[in-house]
């Protein structure tokens, strides 16, 4: 047994660089995957044998809802699984039957057919990113499907219709390649002609890029799918502006995002630079706007129960709850983690574009993939991005992970020095009824995967585990 081990060892060994660099990438890729399913079958174990509120949690979940949360998180677990397992399989056969380098040749009859030859990698590196996402979008459109149409439908948080869903997905894909095509072209563009020190220009541009997206991406982007509108005057808005300049956010616009229109999730948050900061809510949060409440009022002659059964059924968060979190996330800016995420982004960024320029040159990995008689910059981007910085990536994601969660606490701490602490201990009661967040986690899968706090840690942070 042990011979037949070493000389299997021997056998691997001896095998050329690019097929131990093949082999290598199927083997982590798989291992993250066991690893990842590792964690999500703890995680389902805690959804099926936990059937009880638990004692700590009595005064904070009614036995109903937390019933619902837990059907809810067990099929998002389950659909997980099996889409997952499905993403997997198809990479690895797209790798053993040479797919990414059959795109690419099919990328190349295409430019052909323009009488663009070889010499124009760029229009074949475009060619080949369109059909490339369109293989994905054809193939992740039967999941998103399940996904939004049979477990969010299910569970009462889908508001979209099949043609409202598919017209959004065109539109989604149109937009996308607008922003990809042209972003891409440019960088291979910059690699192609930046010499030595290309990876500080395509860096550079890369920051550019970002910069501009977040500037631009709720005023020109976001409103081609939702409706934006200015949150009307009154007391919610004159008490946000008061709460901004007390602590000096640069405070313009306050928008109100039609989320209902696609899922009765509720979300918050604020972009833009330097002095011009804006506040989005989506109408799920606000209790007074929600649509969702008012389709629900009942007539006149409704009986008095009824009602009463209505308003425990309510969506979203009162005022005083809605500014809660709202001093939750203006502690995020006031403590710089903005900053620092963006900071951290674009070292990991220049990193990336430095170990790029230091492996590019090596014909080994492109020999790995297919690719024997040409090294497309394009192709080098996604083998090396994509799969040599796997193992890095995996754990640069579970460092932000933690960095994430340390930072939520933060912005708690800070929400809590505003005088808002009972208030913000309500709303995310409130928040996680209204998304049916399951309250019990593994520890081992919360560590992994949680970059927000489960509810009752941030709860004990807060001094509170007592429902308003």
């Amino acid at each position: 047994m042990f011979a037949w081990a070493r000389i299997k060892m021997e056998t691997i060994l001896n095998l050329p660089i690019e097929n131990k660099i093949f082999y290598a990438v199927l083997v982590f890729s798989w291992t993250v995957y066991l690893w990842e399913a590792y964690l999500a079958y703890r995680q389902r174990r805690i959804y099926r044998l936990t059937l009880q509120v638990p004692q700590e949690l009595g005064k904070i979940m009614d036995t109903d809802t937390f019933e619902k949360s837990r059907l809810y998180q067990l099929d998002k677990s389950n659909f997980s699984f099996w889409s997952g397992l499905y993403s997997e399989t198809e990479g690895t056969l797209i790798l053993l039957f040479g797919g990414i380098p059959f795109v690419w040749k099919v990328a190349g009859t295409v430019t052909a057919r323009f009488g663009l030859g070889p010499e124009y990698e760029i229009f074949q590196s475009l060619s080949f990113l369109i059909l490339a996402t369109l293989f994905s979008a054809f193939t992740g459109l039967p999941w998103s499907i399940y996904n939004t149409f049979v477990i969010e439908e299910k569970h009462g948080f889908n508001q979209q219709t099949l043609g409202f869903f598919l017209k959004d997905a065109v539109k989604k894909f149109i937009v996308t390649q607008c922003i990809l095509l042209p972003v891409t072209s440019l960088l291979l563009y910059i690699i192609k002609i930046g010499g030595d020190f290309f990876f500080i220009y395509a860096w550079l541009f890369t920051l550019g890029v970002s910069l501009v997206l977040v500037t631009i991406y709720a005023d020109y982007i976001a409103p081609l799918f939702d409706k934006f509108t200015p949150l009307p005057e009154g007391e919610l808005k004159e008490e946000i502006e008061s709460m901004s300049k007390s602590i000096s956010f640069p405070l313009t616009k306050v928008y109100v995002v039609e989320g209902s229109k696609r899922s009765s999730h509720s979300n918050a948050y604020f972009y833009g630079f330097f002095k011009n900061k804006r506040i989005v809510l989506f109408d799920t949060l606000l209790e007074d706007y929600s649509p969702l409440n008012k389709d629900g009022e009942p007539e006149t002659d409704t009986l008095t129960e009824d009602k009463s059964k209505l308003k425990n059924k309510k969506q979203g968060c009162n005022n005083p709850e809605v500014l809660a979190v709202l001093g939750h996330e203006l502690g995020h800016w006031k403590l710089g983690h903005t900053v620092k995420n963006i900071v951290i982004s674009q070292m990991n960024s220049f990193l990336c574009f430095f170990l790029f320029a230091v492996l590019i040159g090596q014909k080994e990995l492109f020999m790995a993939f297919g690719f024997y008689n040409s090294q497309p910059t394009l192709i080098g981007l996604m083998i090396i991005f994509q799969f040599i910085f796997s193992p890095y990536n995996e754990v640069l994601s579970f460092c932000l992970t933690v960095l994430s969660r340390r930072f939520e606490f933060q912005a708690d701490s800070f929400a809590r020095g505003m005088g808002r602490a009972s208030e913000l201990c309500s709303a995310l009661i409130k928040l996680n009824k209204d998304n049916l967040g399951f309250p019990v986690a593994d520890w081992l899968f919360s560590m992994w995967h949680y970059s927000h706090p489960p509810l009752l840690e941030r709860l004990r942070a807060l001094g509170s585990t007592k429902q308003d």
